[in-house]
């Protein structure tokens, strides 16, 4: 007799998440914001009493693109915003061990990500010019990040992530999970409104 392996997960919301093969119906925001609110960022090797979540890097790469490109249009934002979604079933690994794992990650990524912009109206890949703006909001996140809470010198961010001097106004500030979730869900509803 051979058993079936489970490849799916129940979400809070009741969904059953097919981790191979997801589909937009399964995907509920309140499960995205509920489980990055609790997925550290860093391995949660950062300073203070609350994990950095993926959900409060989410909301600081939202807010970085939407500066840099003020006129960018809205559903870019959401894109922003979205684009570590995925992790909130696959959990936010280090770039190094992201590598190791190989491809099999990028591919369970993938579509976990084409099924999450097809739920909210996004084109299942996005442009490569917008990933590219995307991915340099999430470069000059990673270096506050590095710098302001992980014990990075700038220098040694600077190595990592690029230099970065436009950093006014970008103060990080670690919150429980509950708030970081409530805002996520909030944000991620004002844009959807605004689309």
């Amino acid at each position: 007799m051979v058993i079936k392996q489970r490849a799916w997960q129940r979400m809070l919301s009741g969904r059953r998440l097919d981790l191979l093969d997801p589909t937009p119906v399964d995907i509920e925001i309140e499960d995205i914001a509920h489980g990055l609110a609790f997925v550290a960022r860093w391995n949660g090797q950062t300073k203070g009493d609350y994990a950095y979540s993926v959900a409060e890097h989410s909301l600081l790469v939202e807010e970085i693109f939407s500066r840099q490109h003020p006129d960018a249009p809205i559903k870019w934002r959401l894109a922003a915003l979205l684009h570590d979604a995925p992790e909130y079933v696959i959990g936010d690994m280090i770039s190094p061990v992201k590598a190791a794992v190989g491809p099999d990650y990028k591919e369970l990524d993938d579509r976990l990500t084409a099924a999450i912009h097809l739920r909210f109206g996004l084109p299942a890949q996005i442009p490569k010019w917008v990933k590219t703006k995307i991915k340099r909001a999430d470069k000059l996140s990673a270096w506050l990040e590095a710098v302001q809470l992980a014990g990075f010198s700038e220098a040694e961010a600077n190595k990592f992530f690029g230099k970065h001097t436009d950093t006014e106004g970008l103060t990080l500030h670690l919150r429980p999970p509950v708030e970081v979730r409530d805002s996520y869900t909030a944000r991620h509803h004002a844009l959807l409104a605004q689309m």
